[in-house]
């Protein structure tokens, strides 16, 4: 999995609901679509990549990955 496709990904989704007001509003719908278009493999590693550091990750994105389900609770 190319670590650095899933960040452009995840900060093109940040870009998206970078419009809206609401910080917390933002974080939960790029949450809410990583957890829904999104395959299994991919929300591992962009979550893996985070736990050691996130680099090149948006604010916004970078929140919601830490909202998502551990690993380990991962199918």
């Amino acid at each position: 999995m190319n670590i650095e496709h899933l960040v452009k990904m995840a900060n093109q989704i940040e870009d998206f609901f970078q419009s809206e007001p609401d910080r917390d509003v933002a974080i939960a719908a790029i949450e809410s679509h990583l957890k829904r278009f999104w395959d299994p493999r991919m929300r591992k590693a962009i979550i893996q990549h985070v736990e050691k550091g996130g680099a090149g990750l948006g604010a916004l994105a970078l929140a919601a990955v830490r909202k998502l389900p551990k690993v380990a609770s991962l199918r």
